[in-house]
């Protein structure tokens, strides 16, 4: 993930507004594979959609992670998002001086998708961290439980670790949320 890029993960391949063209899921059954698929994007074994946006500013951003880190991450927010049936996502980026407000701009660009979605937003240059909910993910969520998460990702960013912290952060919301009971 490079410095002001988003990555967006959806839980299940339900969430995608393509058109579908046959392909094979991981036990052999069929997926729909959208034919438009955008550039950076791709239809995973489970055929969640997995895509990133990249955003460039005035000077190339270098990128913190490792291929195997992102492959990490990546497949962090799928297992919290299909756990919590919420779509998690990170920014890593310049969030401009109202940290907040420029967190909450990035979460209103996921459109609809919006409202099941819980955005954790990092600017390393300003030492910020937001975490934005939809009205969804909010109900799901209480302040408290994002505060802690903050915390204990400030305290491992503070150690150098930028993964275990993301990690970290996503476990507790995963596990705050816990499983949504339908039926109500």
């Amino acid at each position: 993930m490079e410095a002001g890029e988003l990555t967006q993960t959806d839980t299940d391949a339900e969430h995608t507004d393509h058109a579908p063209q046959p392909g094979h899921g991981a036990h052999g059954t069929e997926v729909s594979v959208p034919e438009d698929l955008p550039p950076g994007a791709v239809v995973t074994a489970s055929g969640r959609v997995s895509s990133a946006v990249e955003f460039r500013g005035h000077e190339s951003p270098s990128t913190p992670f490792s291929a195997v880190q992102l492959a990490r991450l990546d497949e962090a927010l799928t297992l919290v998002s299909r756990h919590a049936q919420l779509r998690f996502s990170i920014y890593l980026g310049d969030l401009g001086e109202d940290s907040h407000a420029g967190a909450q701009r990035l979460h209103d660009q996921l459109g609809p998708a919006g409202a099941d979605s819980v955005l954790i937003a990092v600017d390393p240059q300003r030492r910020n961290v937001d975490i934005v909910t939809g009205p969804a993910a909010r109900a799901r969520l209480a302040d408290r439980g994002c505060k802690l998460a903050v915390m204990s990702m400030v305290a491992s960013f503070k150690e150098g670790d930028l993964l275990g912290g993301l990690l970290s952060g996503l476990r507790m919301l995963s596990d705050q949320a816990g499983i949504p009971h339908h039926g109500h």
